[in-house]
């Protein structure tokens, strides 16, 4: 486009594109001088310029005037949303008030702002809500890949480990092998099981779930294996156990490592050859056809080492290994999962949240979730219960994310610090984590995301203590010059 509509041309790699629509030439032209070096900028004086604009061109954010002459700006943000594919949109007016920003905001506008414009404020408005874009784009495509691709709708992530557990449960899921899914607490073993499930022969049958460490050893036993009438006080009837409600489907047996010695044996006796068991009580061997799929936070293999479990039965158990990755090292996936529980939180509670603040994402990023997707979960229901207005921040986040956010961060991979300079040197919070990230920068060779993953740091957060620590030794360095010639002066006179 040429003129008014006209767009600031440049090379790979491609920018974000921004549509300004004003009525006073100076301001567009104006606004266009003040980000087409971040931005490709388009104008238009008017609704039908814009809609030409909107036509031809991938636009992905429209700045408009609220007055465009003698036609009302809403009318023009309807009909940019009620495209295929709509831009984000900012409303600017010098006729500013709370009734029509909320009206605004109603009809779709991403945001409201007033003239006078603060440049600096209006880009770090548009860079966030670029980002937002993205990352909803992101989740959506996400979905679509899993949902399409692999099945696994309910786990969320694009990180490389995530992947990788994308691929290993598509490969084995069409099989009869066993399946034994590792990882702390919260980290997803049971969708993972599910997914298994789903995108075997067997979905159209059950998927059956026992919590063993639910119940003592007899009761597991003849919850799993059912029991005969009168095979033990209390037993009035004969009751079916979970190994024939789950027959032609799936068996998810989750905390596998909680079970005595004596299910232990029972289990597998029903993973053997003629996959066969008794009730409890009775003498016939009825047989099952049922997929099993296992479960467990603890180490398994320590505890056979210890004898605690079976060697033979772990072996029936683990024909494939899926390890579930705790949150802290996977921290890329956070914003895709974190917006997920909020659009899902937002529609349980009600509430008109659709996004969170940069700062309030960075400390999401940064916190270690000893509780994983679990917590991490929790905390977003909190922060959008909580949440005054469209947007969580900071202060909507439970406490402890707040608290545990701001210590230094404890997955170092191994890093050592630097040897102390002198003996019994004592060092400060900021000086160790100057070391500790000056470390990782050289461990990879200087490279910031590597560095970063390193540390369990967000890249950005990194780059951020770099800046603090360059401007902290100018300034120290200025302190230091200036006692010089202090003493310098004194020494002369």
């Amino acid at each position: 486009m040429r003129g008014d509509l006209s767009a600031a041309t440049s090379g790979a790699p491609v920018q974000p594109t921004i549509l300004i629509v004003d009525d006073e030439k100076h301001t567009r032209e104006g606004l266009r001088a003040s980000l087409e070096d971040s931005f490709d900028v388009y104008i238009a004086p008017d609704t039908a310029g814009a809609l030409t604009v909107l036509e031809s061109e991938h636009v992905d954010l429209m700045l408009t005037d609220l007055r465009l002459g003698g036609e009302d700006g809403m009318v023009l943000i309807e009909k940019a949303l009620a495209r295929a594919h709509p831009p984000i949109v900012i409303m600017m007016t010098a006729y500013g008030g709370v009734d029509t920003a909320v009206e605004a905001m109603k009809r779709g506008a991403y945001d409201f702002v007033t003239k006078p414009l603060n440049i600096d404020r209006l880009e770090i408005l548009i860079r966030r809500a670029l980002r937002s874009q993205k990352v909803e784009k992101e989740v959506v495509e996400l979905k679509q890949k899993v949902e399409t691709k692999y099945g696994l709708e309910k786990l969320i992530g694009h990180s490389p480990v995530i992947e990788e557990i994308f691929d290993t449960v598509k490969q084995v899921a069409p099989s009869r092998a066993t399946v034994l899914i590792t990882g702390e607490s919260g980290t997803g073993k049971e969708l993972v099981a599910q997914a298994v499930h789903a995108l075997s022969g067997r979905a159209k049958e059950k998927f059956v779930a026992v919590h063993m460490a639910a119940f003592s050893a007899q009761l597991l036993e003849s919850e799993l294996f059912g029991h005969e009438k009168g095979a033990f006080t209390g037993a009035t009837e004969r009751r079916i156990g979970r190994f024939e409600q789950a027959n032609g489907g799936t068996l998810f047996l989750d905390e596998i490592g909680e079970i005595d010695k004596n299910t232990q044996v029972k289990l597998l006796r029903v993973l053997g050859e003629d996959r066969s068991f008794e009730r409890v009580g009775g003498n016939t061997p009825i047989k099952v056809d049922v997929r099993l799929v296992a479960a467990t936070n603890r180490d398994i293999e320590d505890m056979v080492g210890k004898g605690e479990f079976r060697d033979d039965l772990y072996f029936r158990l683990s024909v494939v290994r899926v390890h579930m990755p705790p949150l802290r090292q996977r921290r890329e996936d956070i914003p895709l999962i974190a917006h997920h529980f909020l659009r899902v939180a937002a529609e349980e509670n009600g509430k008109p949240v659709r996004e969170m603040t940069a700062d309030a994402m960075e400390l999401l990023e940064r916190y270690p979730w000893p509780g994983n997707i679990r917590e991490l979960r929790a905390a977003i229901e909190r922060a959008v219960v909580m949440a005054g207005g469209a947007k969580i921040t900071v202060r909507d986040l439970p406490h402890s994310v707040r608290d545990g956010a701001s210590a230094i961060p404890t997955n170092v991979a191994g890093l050592k610090l630097p040897a102390l300079s002198k003996p019994g040197q004592q060092l400060n919070l900021q000086e160790t984590e100057q070391r500790m990230i000056v470390r990782a920068l050289d461990e990879c060779g200087g490279n910031v995301t590597k560095a970063a993953r390193v540390l369990g740091l967000s890249r950005r957060t990194l780059h951020r203590r770099l800046k603090e620590f360059r401007e902290a030794d100018t300034t120290e360095h200025a302190a230091t010059a200036g006692a010089a010639t202090a003493q310098h002066t004194s020494n002369g006179s």
